[in-house]
């Protein structure tokens, strides 16, 4: 298939924006905005023609990569507030990106009715987790040990791989429910962001690799053409997210974000309809 030019301009707005918000609350939340991603990219996928059988895996491979240079960006710019939890990240040096393969091996062969099911469930939780805040009580008073810190990894890299997220949102929880600052939590799941995209684009690329269903400019299930054009936007804004995150509430970001999150979901479920 090919696109048509006069299509492709008439798209770039949203796309751009979403970029900016991503990137934005990819410093902010410590997440690396695939929540945002998915499913404009998997809307502007359809509106382009792509076939309907692997738009969803396009949209999540393609997140994945649009990820990584802005969960780079995010670390470093709260590794400068000295927030990262350095011992954790090491200790999921393994755990997160294995699980992380394992997701993307599971992708690869579900469908897209699928994989557009689990992202509305797992979009739900999230939203809902959101809507409601910080979970106001704590499971202990810190992190449970290497084999119970290595499960959580390794569920954090599987679920975000399926989603096309950076792992912010379910790391954040993880490490809140066992009685960390916020702020530490935000800065270290920049760095969760890392341990997910980078194997994750890997494996997405392997994945769709020669897929003939495929649209131009794509290397396996990831779109060039949408990395080109949604990098940039979003990772000017993420120092902005970052720096925001150290002096003001997040609560009414926490909550607009939630009701994106829950219409997702609603949207995801009407298509299976």
């Amino acid at each position: 298939m090919s696109f048509d030019l006069a299509s492709v301009l008439s798209l770039l707005i949203p796309v751009l924006v979403a970029a900016a918000a991503g990137g934005f609350l990819a410093g902010l939340f410590g997440i690396g905005g695939g929540a945002i991603y998915v499913p404009i990219l998997y809307q502007t996928f359809e509106a382009l023609g792509v076939d309907h059988a692997v738009t969803m895996h396009l949209a999540i491979g393609s997140s994945i990569a649009i990820i990584v240079p802005t969960s780079v960006r995010s670390l470093v710019a709260h590794w400068r507030k000295d927030a990262v939890d350095w011992r954790l990240l090491r200790e999921w040096l393994v755990a997160v990106p294995l699980g992380t393969v394992a997701g993307v091996v599971f992708a690869t062969y579900a469908s897209s009715e699928a994989l557009r099911g689990i992202f509305a469930v797992l979009a739900t939780i999230l939203g809902l987790k959101m809507l409601f805040g910080r979970v106001p009580y704590v499971l202990a008073q810190d992190l449970p040990g290497l084999a119970g810190r290595s499960a959580a990894g390794f569920g954090i890299g599987l679920f975000s791989a399926l989603m096309g997220i950076g792992g912010g949102v379910l790391n954040n929880t993880f490490m809140t429910l066992f009685n960390r600052p916020m702020i530490q939590a935000v800065a270290t799941s920049a760095g969760v962001g890392a341990l997910i995209s980078i194997p994750g684009l890997a494996a997405y690329v392997v994945g769709g690799w020669a897929d003939p269903l495929l649209p131009p400019y794509s290397l396996g299930f990831v779109s060039l053409l949408a990395v080109a054009v949604v990098t940039p936007g979003s990772i000017l804004t993420v120092p902005a997210g970052a720096a925001l995150a150290h002096r003001l509430s997040r609560r009414q970001l926490e909550i607009g974000f939630g009701c994106f999150l829950l219409l997702v979901a609603g949207r995801f479920v009407y298509s299976l309809l």
